[in-house]
């Protein structure tokens, strides 16, 4: 029904967007589910309650897709657009010398000028929507590159600097803008292969020992960090000891990540 708030996700189809509509539609909201996976977005809506929610398939390269998306969506909502949850993302893990060219335009095409492509297109719907936000999802690494990801936090590190940038030219606007940077989440983005390698993200997280963190704690934390005045919402224990780190001890975090180094 119009006059409902209302929240378009991209990504929407599993692990965090999932998670995000679930909690988003359960306090009222009417979701706007984007993705390149059909199956996926039926499943999502089947999760929520019967006509809160509407399917969109987008690659979010397509500047086109996005445009109609998100007419069709805020016909459906009575014109509002509260928040632009900017979620869409693959993963790509190895060393640089290693990446293929495809892997490079694919991560850089989805992750970064995806996430551009929707801020342009929500701009005019977000401005006419008073207390609006928008949230993209980057991740912890960030805060600080590591070794064996030089192009997943090479996109993440351009979504935050678009984010931090976004937060000073939109706030005359009205417009809130968050860029979430979680460490491990426990969704199917673990499970891609490292380049060059037989075994998988999730591998290599919990041979070093490191914590997953719910995606249904991560909505939660969305949640929260949009009605908080703080750009940054910094997600897990992994996240946040990185963020200390890198402010405090720059030179001994270096020296951690040369030790662990991927060639």
């Amino acid at each position: 029904m119009a006059g409902e708030k209302a929240i378009f996700i991209t990504g929407g189809a599993s692990g965090i967007g999932q998670a995000v509509a679930k909690l988003f539609a359960a306090r009222g909201w009417r979701v706007g589910l984007a993705d390149i996976n059909t199956a996926g977005l039926a499943a999502t809506r089947a999760m929520l309650p019967a006509g809160m929610a509407t399917t969109h398939v987008v690659d979010v390269r397509d500047r086109g897709q996005w445009r109609e998306a998100l007419a069709a969506f805020t016909e459906a909502s009575g014109g509002r657009l509260d928040v632009l949850f900017n979620n869409a993302g693959i993963a790509v893990g190895g060393a640089l010398a290693g990446a293929t060219d495809d892997e490079i335009d694919r991560i850089v095409g989805i992750n970064l000028v995806g996430v551009i492509n929707g801020a342009r297109a929500a701009y005019p719907m977000l401005k006419a929507t008073p207390g609006s936000a928008l949230v993209n999802t980057a991740s912890a690494a960030a805060i600080y590159g590591s070794s064996g990801l030089g192009l997943y936090a090479a996109v993440k590190f351009g979504v935050r600097g678009l984010s931090e940038a976004l937060d000073a030219e939109w706030a005359a606007d009205g417009i809130k803008v968050r860029v979430v940077m979680p460490s491990f989440i426990d969704t199917p983005l673990l499970d891609s292969n490292v380049s060059g390698t037989n075994h998988t993200a999730r591998d290599s997280v919990r041979a070093a020992g490191l914590e997953f963190t719910p995606v249904d704690q991560v909505a939660e934390e969305i949640w929260n960090g949009i009605q908080r005045d703080k750009v940054h919402i910094i997600i897990g224990k992994t996240a946040r000891r990185l963020a200390f780190a890198a402010r405090w001890m720059p030179g001994a975090l270096r020296k951690q990540m040369r030790r662990g180094a991927i060639r």
